[in-house]
């Protein structure tokens, strides 16, 4: 399994920034995927996930009602819509899924808000 996220970048206080996350290697629409972040000297966290048939979401506490997860089975692709960004954002973000007992991980992209 490979996965590979782009759309990361700076962004104002209050901005959006659309994360994509491209996967290959496995049969995408069959499982869960999510999102997490590391901020500087902080510990890895979940930021939201999605489910594989019903496509049930979840999030954080600290990004409901700002972020979005979705995912397009016919790209092989998850989204993470982030709007009403804030400077407490700024972290790597990571893709995640779980495959034949391992976990996999993206490279990470870049997110920074600042002013």
């Amino acid at each position: 399994a490979q996965l590979v996220e782009s759309g990361g970048g700076l962004v104002q206080p209050g901005g959006s920034l659309r994360l994509s996350c491209v996967a290959s290697g496995f049969t995408f629409s069959w499982y869960a995927m999510s999102w997490y972040r590391q901020a500087p000297g902080k510990e890895r966290e979940l930021v939201a996930g999605i489910g594989s048939a019903d496509a049930t979401t979840n999030y954080a506490n600290s990004v409901k009602g700002r972020f979005t997860i979705s995912r397009d089975t016919t790209k092989n692709t998850v989204y993470l819509q982030m709007n009403s960004l804030k400077p407490e954002d700024t972290a790597v973000y990571y893709c995640r899924t779980f495959w034949r007992g391992v976990t996999y991980w993206g490279q990470g992209t870049q997110v920074t808000v600042s002013s």
